[in-house]
């Protein structure tokens, strides 16, 4: 039984997944709007949250945390320009808009995730 076990698996193993994750999420934080399946939209909502959190508090702590976990680019990017953005904002910023036209070759139901 799978209950309360979270997270999706998206058939790769640890590092591949955990691979694919980080470099969604840096690229999300970069060009601030990016277009992936419903699943990864809804799974990198959550941990870039997350970060958005950790990057609120303004401290040195909060930005190696960051960096540990995104790239350097983004990371730098997240704590300086984003983060500051929503110091007033309990949460929520991120949208996940559902598109209407599935992918083309394997008919995956496809998302637009951006910052509010």
């Amino acid at each position: 039984m799978r209950h309360l076990k979270s997270g999706r698996k998206f058939h790769r193993k640890k590092g591949q997944r955990k691979a694919l994750l980080k470099s969604l999420i840096s690229n999300l934080i970069i060009k601030e709007k990016i277009q992936t399946t419903e699943a990864k939209a809804k799974e990198i909502k959550s941990a870039t949250e997350k970060l958005i959190t950790v990057a609120k508090k303004q401290n040195l702590a909060a930005l190696r945390i960051i960096l540990a976990r995104l790239n350097e680019k983004a990371g730098q990017k997240l704590y300086h320009q984003i983060a500051p953005r929503y110091a007033e904002r309990k949460g929520g910023y991120l949208r996940v808009i559902k598109l209407v036209k599935a992918r083309k070759n394997d008919a995956s139901k496809m998302a637009v995730i951006e910052f509010v």
